[in-house]
């Protein structure tokens, strides 16, 4: 049993139920992981598949598939926001199709050491890339407690922004804030009681996001699609908080020109649709089911959506 056997990949049989890969067609897994995505879409077609994860320990999980397709896949090192970039070195202009699986994957998570869980004793990191000289540990130390509260606020929807980063401020001027836990146990300090989620999941979430950009990454991932997608190709993105999803849903009503407001005095002829890109198949988003949540808890936030290229 390889190492891709332990992964579960949030809402996969949708997921490929969407993509509907076809014999000799080409695809693109832009967040590859630990390739849950890819050896599902390998498995279901003599296709190629292209993956791209900035990630480097993600690697090892790219030479499985190397091993077991070596004629179908090919493993992109970088960020899904050059896409284009990285695909137009492999002579790659066209897609049938793309799955983005937005944020922090299971091995990111699952991997203590890489500082992104709230009970690891592991130095703040949260880096994606870990090339980058930038880590959640020089933000939390460095950034002003206004800046640090805007992130909070901003990215993570922490009702107590300004209340965390006080905290932190202040914890920091005996001593960095430097582990997982230090920083936990610093916003957990700030809620009494019983809550379904940890009260730290949305300040790790807001400078893990910032940290590596992740929302601006997302925008430029949805505008290369635009480019890539050939006719009838086929876009999933999934997501797991509001602010990605906003934008997933706000690019797609755009592209499908459903962001039209029309006056009931204007004629009709006069209104312009051929700037349409895509076609919206999920007026709503798509959630995992109560048997896929109750076997992979971290599916529970997921929304997929799906746009076909027009």
């Amino acid at each position: 049993m390889d190492n891709l056997a332990f992964h579960k990949p949030v809402l996969i049989n949708e997921v490929i139920q969407h993509l509907a890969p076809k014999d000799g067609e080409v695809f693109l897994d832009a967040t590859f992981g630990a390739g849950g995505y890819s050896k599902a879409i390998l498995n279901s077609a003599n296709c190629h598949l292209y993956a791209i994860d900035r990630d480097e320990s993600a690697k090892k999980f790219a030479a499985v598939l190397e091993k077991s397709f070596p004629k179908n896949f090919t493993f992109l090192r970088g960020k899904f926001s050059d896409s284009e970039k990285l695909l137009a070195e492999k002579n790659v202009t066209e897609l049938d199709g793309m799955v983005l699986d937005i944020g922090v994957s299971s091995m990111q998570l699952d991997d203590k050491s890489r500082g992104f869980s709230f009970d690891s004793e592991a130095r703040l990191d949260m880096r994606m890339d870990q090339q980058n000289p930038f880590s959640a540990y020089e933000l939390v130390n460095e950034f002003a407690e206004a800046e640090l509260a805007k992130i909070i606020k901003e990215f993570g929807e922490e009702p107590k922004a300004k209340q965390i980063a006080k905290k932190i401020v202040i914890a920091r001027k005996s001593s960095p804030v430097t582990s997982c836990r230090d920083l936990a146990e610093i916003v957990r300090s700030l809620y009494r009681g019983y809550s379904k989620t940890d009260p730290a999941t949305r300040t790790f979430q807001a400078l893990r996001i910032f940290v590596n950009q992740e929302l601006d990454e997302l925008k430029a991932a949805l505008a290369a699609s635009s480019n890539l997608l050939k006719k009838g190709g086929r876009l999933v993105v999934v997501s797991f908080h509001s602010l990605e999803d906003s934008i997933v849903k706000s690019f797609l009503k755009k592209e499908a020109g459903l962001d039209q407001t029309f006056s009931r005095y204007q004629p009709q002829s006069n209104c312009d649709n051929s700037h349409k890109n895509f076609h919206v198949v999920t007026k709503s988003a798509i959630a995992p089911t109560a048997e896929e949540i109750a076997i992979n808890p971290r599916s529970r936030s997921s929304k997929m959506r799906v746009a076909i290229k027009l």
